[in-house]
């Protein structure tokens, strides 16, 4: 049962399947209240009460609560999708720290979709990889120092699903586990360790905390893969 404290209620879920069955512009119009008042102002007061964790594990943390910096965008860019859909059917909730040129560095992230919620840290090339927060940071790190991953590896893997991803034959190609081996490094493009939760996780009072629990325990990789200090 949704706690009456609960952040996130069931609303957000129902939404996103509805979203899912009419993702078409007339739709969204018609319930862009609805919109406003089960996704994003439920997000932007989980993001005012996780503000303070967040900032107490690094006060360069971005929770100014802007579409970018801290919500993924609603609209689909569909310019080179085969999927035609004008709307993604989930929202994440995100932080990170700013880097120079404005590179995207390594995510604490919480994602809502038709029937999951997902909790955990990302990192994405971005743009160029050469010029990217991987290969300029992540890469060598990992490369002079080969044994952190596989101490991550035993600290999180019971808890934590790992995956990445590489460009093969100009494709992205999915790899499970953990990329404990220096050498994959040299081709990643982003590498992801989350959980997932069923929807009613978030109706639960508790929800907060324990993505301030997980947020605690994945930020050493946001450390390692994307701080310069």
């Amino acid at each position: 049962m949704p706690s009456a404290n609960s952040i996130i209620p069931e609303e957000t879920f129902r939404f996103f399947r509805e979203l899912g069955k009419n993702n078409r512009k007339a739709w969204m119009d018609a319930n862009r209240a609805r919109y406003q008042s089960s996704v994003v102002q439920p997000l932007r007061r989980l993001l005012e009460q996780l503000a303070p964790a967040i900032l107490g594990l690094n006060g360069g943390f971005d929770v100014t609560g802007r579409t970018g910096a801290n919500f993924s965008r609603i609209n689909r860019d569909i310019r080179f999708a085969k999927d035609k859909t004008p709307y993604k059917t989930q929202m994440y909730l995100k932080f990170e720290t700013p880097a120079p040129g404005n590179r995207e560095t390594g995510q604490l992230y919480a994602g809502f979709s038709a029937d999951t919620v997902t909790a955990g840290f990302r990192i994405y090339t971005g743009g160029k990889r050469k010029d990217s927060t991987i290969a300029l940071v992540a890469q060598p790190r990992v490369q002079s120092n080969p044994r952190w991953l596989s101490q991550q590896k035993k600290r999180l893997a019971r808890k934590y699903e790992s995956y990445w991803y590489t460009t093969e034959k100009g494709g992205w190609t999915k790899h499970n586990g953990w990329p404990i081996d220096p050498e994959a490094w040299n081709k990643i493009q982003a590498w992801i360790v989350r959980k997932k939760m069923k929807p009613a996780a978030a109706s639960q009072a508790a929800f907060p905390k324990e993505l301030e629990k997980t947020f605690r325990e994945l930020y050493p990789l946001v450390q390692f893969t994307s701080l310069l200090e």
